[in-house]
């Protein structure tokens, strides 16, 4: 995951070209002060612009400080409007960056102030700039996290047709269990319809338990106690699934690693692939 759309060695012909490789240094780069100044400089604001959108709506504060917040909050919009184009400007291919994750991301987070002078009430969405707060990584130089999100994202996509059943296997047994209890207790003990015993039916598998409906007869409580103990099992199919998974593509993980150590450095466990240390750079035998 990275922000750099800009080549290693841009073309210096004009004092314009030389300003965009800087600002694009800047925008983009965490190796220099001034990068990581920006950065840090960028959380703070996308964190103070959420506060506002969040305090915006507690009532008593919207009411005593509308027209400061509202302020703020323009303010913020424009400043995260000029960045954005900003960053445009600076890559070598805008549209690409546009399509990329964090383009979208940067894009959606300055859309809803300006959507909510005809649509009101989408000034709420802003809290998507917390997405933006991933450029954290970056900062902090937490790039090996990335892999280990890369491993947990292709687990998910491994195990997404068995959670997929799995799901459609519990709503085919919620409307039975529902349609069950209708036909056990009747609207006389609060089962009023299907759909509302299948609501029942889905707060109890779940163990949330919230109480509003509860079943009166000795049938009902029975099945309902058969429920809750089928409800601790399902809880674990989809966390053995995925874990199973995991399991699998760390595995494949480490079988793409190799155990040879560099002749220069001795640090071990390089890809199989790998024609340079991963420590030190030297040429692997």
């Amino acid at each position: 995951m990275t922000d750099n759309h800009y080549p290693e060695e841009h073309p210096r012909e004009s004092d314009a070209d030389l300003l965009r490789y800087r600002v694009h240094q800047v925008v983009f780069g965490t190796d220099t002060r001034a990068g990581r100044v920006f950065d840090v400089v960028l959380i703070g604001a996308i964190l103070s612009s959420v506060l506002i959108v969040m305090l915006d709506s507690v009532a008593s504060i919207r009411a005593e400080y509308w027209n400061l917040l509202f302020a703020l909050e323009w303010v913020f919009t424009i400043l995260f409007t000029i960045e954005y184009f900003v960053r445009l400007w600076t890559v070598s291919h805008p549209l690409a960056y546009a399509r990329s994750f964090f383009g979208l991301v940067d894009l959606f987070a300055i859309l809803p102030t300006y959507l909510a002078v005809l649509i009101p009430g989408t000034q709420y969405l802003l809290v998507i700039r917390l997405l933006r707060l991933l450029r954290v990584f970056r900062v902090l130089k937490l790039v090996s996290f990335i892999s280990e999100a890369e491993t947990l994202g292709k687990a998910l996509r491994a195990s997404r047709r068995k959670i997929v059943v799995f799901l459609l296997t519990v709503m085919v047994t919620v409307v039975i269990l529902g349609s069950v209890m209708y036909f056990i207790e009747g609207e006389v003990n609060g089962f009023t319809s299907i759909p509302k015993s299948v609501y029942w039916a889905i707060v109890t598998l779940t163990t949330v338990g919230y109480g509003d409906i509860s079943p009166q007869t000795p049938i009902g409580q029975a099945v309902a106690s058969l429920v809750m103990i089928i409800g601790y099992g399902i809880i674990a199919v989809p966390t053995g699934i995925v874990s199973a998974e995991i399991a699998r593509a760390d595995a494949e993980e480490r079988a793409a690693r190799s155990g040879h150590s560099c002749p220069h450095c001795a640090a071990e466990i390089h890809r199989v692939d790998a024609r340079y240390c991963r420590v030190c750079g030297e040429v692997l035998v």
